[in-house]
């Protein structure tokens, strides 16, 4: 028996096949199950299924053990991808590993390469610590290393990179992102300042909140102060606050980086539905 378009999913997700299954179908198997969008499923990202189960003769599953998000991801990503026509995409906003994931996901599933501007800048001054010196002792220099870096990056396609602050601090560099899609991941600060913390090994600093030191939070907060104005002028905004409180999460790091590719792409597949309208609209008659 062909199992595909067998099985139904109830309101509370239990998967129930719609015939009953031989003698010879009763072993344990391995299902790759596609639900309809119709279908009420716990997890928005999460419609295509991986699931090990034994069944009974009437149908019913006893065990589902595996699901694979990101092919829900992939699959979003080949139906954009040639309205996307391999327009670089371009992350701004806090530097944070939520963002560097996401970069490398997004590049994964749409078959783009990824690059990290800062990382370029650094490389292109002689590692990490060149590059921090540089910065202090030539800001200029430092400053037209990342519009250089920008400038090669923006002529480039298929790209997916994750910008530095450098790439809104200036009308050169902000003309630059013009050249892709721009997309500003709005991260909570005090996961930022958590981060920051514990990647610095500052977890004698901890404050009373039992997160991050307040000194670190002071800091955070003055740097998206300074550099919030930039990030706005993406072409999109996703908040992972947002997409929590979407999801029905009450901790905002139940949100994986599935769940945020899954909005980043949406809301391309909007922007490049508004550009085909407009194309449309300026063909002559």
């Amino acid at each position: 028996m062909d199992l595909m378009g067998t099985c139904s999913i109830s309101s509370l997700g239990n998967l129930r096949f719609l015939h009953p299954l031989t003698k010879f179908q009763l072993s344990p198997r391995f299902f790759c199950c596609w639900f309809p969008k119709s279908q009420s499923l716990p997890r928005s990202s999460k419609l295509v299924t991986f699931i090990s189960c034994s069944v009974a003769n009437d149908g019913s599953v006893t065990k589902a053990v595996e699901t694979d998000p990101s092919l829900a991801v992939k699959k979003v990503a080949a139906e954009i991808s040639s309205d996307l026509k391999g327009t670089s995409i371009f992350l701004v906003g806090m530097k944070c590993e939520a963002k560097t994931n996401l970069g490398k996901l997004l590049a994964d599933s749409l078959r783009y390469y990824y690059f990290d501007s800062d990382g370029l800048v650094e490389e292109a001054a002689g590692g990490e610590s060149a590059a921090k010196a540089l910065k202090e002792t030539d800001e200029k220099g430092f400053r037209d290393s990342e519009t250089e870096v920008l400038k090669q990056l923006s002529s480039m396609g298929r790209l997916v990179v994750s910008a530095g602050d450098g790439a809104v601090q200036s009308c050169t560099n902000l003309a630059l992102l013009r050249h892709g899609v721009s997309i500003w991941m709005d991260v909570p600060l005090d996961c930022i300042a958590m981060e920051e913390d514990l990647k610095d090994g500052h977890a004698s600093a901890i404050s009373a909140s039992g997160s991050y030191s307040e000194e670190r939070m002071t800091l955070v907060t003055e740097l998206y102060k300074e550099m919030r104005e930039g990030y706005a002028t993406a072409d999109a905004t996703v908040s992972l606050q947002k997409i929590a409180s979407q999801l029905g999460y009450d901790d905002i790091s139940a949100v994986t980086t599935e769940d945020v590719a899954m909005e980043v792409l949406n809301e391309i597949q909007k922007l490049t539905r508004v550009k085909r309208m407009m194309e449309a609209a300026a063909r002559p008659f």
